[in-house]
């Protein structure tokens, strides 16, 4: 049985057995217990061990896929069809998006004691992102804080930007210098690359197992209500996020990529599974890597720099999901914004989908900050908390779809591969 179909397994049963539990004994104290001492803590042991091995993954890959692009001008060819794709994408999201949200008015939709009590119950999750996007380095400082003053105190504060740009600098010198002790410094980096994705193939053993417990803990706690007590809200984040997913990556698959739709979807399952498990790009990279090379017949040196690269700066799902949940509480709180208003709007979505990071909620503290910017009361973002986790895992799902879509893209026409059979 392929390690989808297990993972598929797992997702049935857990949201299966969650919903069971949620219909019969909501509040039973044992529920507690069990969500609390036994499924948490194993789907925490999962997404642990996978952030454990993401540094040095990140840092070897993005190392080895610069140094094997031969010379200087593979690397400026490929870095700027990515880059180029990357803003093309997002900005289309995000049109996308504020389109959806304008045309369908979610706002005004919710009752306002509905708001008023997820407010009240949210009242300190939402006090804490805010602080957070208030401490956040803001303009120029953000962008110096991408260039790392120390190396290893930015690995240990899991500083992917600041790691990746590193990385990325390491592996322009490793290509420029043409030396003994440099082939053998990039055999080095190749086995610390091999090591890491064997022990994460080992890790991915727990895949199904962990799903299982996520989709039980998200259904035992939340239900159905998860979705209907924000029912507009949800209904036009999922249809953006539809949208993107059925049209616009179709399209760039088929017309730029050179490949069928059904072929590529097919063969990322076991990604797009895990991305909404673990509602994480960063712990799906290592699935993204393999489904890439192995199901997608993508070039490793593409898909490798492509990948690592996109698991950060290409979060279409995220920049999505921050220009809906902004106009939603514009609208909610009475605030029109004008045009130029939601212009830059759209500009910060793009950025801060490039700059969000790659891990659950990472987007939370960038919505407080532009609902900041554009006269919005931040705490606002408490109303969308309940049912953050589940569209989390949607527009996950969609980032690292949009990161293999682009990788097939910038694939075509770097070096014959072998294509999957259609």
């Amino acid at each position: 049985m392929t390690l989808q179909m297990k993972m598929l397994i797992g997702f049935v049963v857990g949201l299966a057995a969650g919903m069971a539990v949620h219909l019969t004994a909501p509040d039973a104290a044992w529920v507690d217990g069990v969500t609390r001492y036994v499924t948490q803590p194993i789907g925490q042991i999962f997404l642990r061990l996978l952030f454990m091995l993401v540094i040095p993954l990140l840092f070897s890959a993005l190392i080895i896929g610069i140094a094997e692009m031969g010379d200087i001008r593979a690397l400026r060819r490929i870095g700027v069809k990515t880059l180029v794709m990357t803003i093309l994408v997002s900005s289309i999201a995000v049109l996308v998006a504020v389109a959806t949200v304008n045309l369908l008015q979610p706002g005004a939709g919710v009752p306002a004691e509905t708001a008023q009590a997820m407010l009240a119950d949210a009242g300190n999750s939402a006090g804490a992102i805010v602080a957070g996007g208030r401490d956040a380095p803001k303009g120029l400082d953000a962008v110096l804080n991408i260039i790392p003053s120390n190396i290893v105190s930015a690995a240990a504060a899991n500083d992917i930007l600041a790691v990746m740009f590193f990385a990325l600098f390491f592996g322009i010198g490793l290509l420029l210098v043409d030396s003994p002790a440099a082939n053998r410094l990039q055999e080095v980096v190749q086995g610390i690359f091999d090591v890491t994705m064997r022990l994460i193939e080992i890790v991915i053993r727990m895949a199904p197992y962990a799903v299982a417990c996520f989709m039980f803990n998200l259904a035992a706690i939340f239900g159905w209500e998860l979705l209907v007590r924000l029912g507009a809200y949800v209904g036009v984040v999922l249809l953006a996020l539809g949208l993107q997913m059925l049209v616009v990556y179709p399209a760039i698959v088929k017309l730029l990529a050179g490949m069928s739709p059904i072929t590529f979807f097919r063969g990322i399952q076991a990604a797009m599974v895990m991305a909404f498990s673990t509602a994480s790009s960063n712990a799906t990279l290592p699935t993204s890597l393999r489904v890439a090379e192995h199901q997608l017949g993508l070039p490793p040196r593409v898909s490798r720099f492509v990948l690592t690269i996109g698991a950060t700066a290409n979060q279409n799902g995220t920049a999505m999901f921050e220009g809906v949940t902004v106009l939603f509480l514009a609208q909610f709180f009475g605030v029109d914004l004008t045009f130029g208003q939601q212009v830059m709007v759209v500009v910060i979505c793009i950025l801060g989908g490039i700059g969000t990071a790659g891990v659950p909620a990472g987007s939370l503290p960038v919505i407080a900050l532009i609902l900041g910017m554009v006269g919005v009361p931040p705490e606002g973002i408490g109303l969308v908390l309940g049912v953050d986790r589940f569209l989390d895992m949607c527009r996950t799902t969609l980032n690292v779809t949009g990161d293999l879509a682009i990788a097939a893209a910038v694939s075509r026409g770097e070096e014959t591969h072998a294509r999957p059979a259609v």
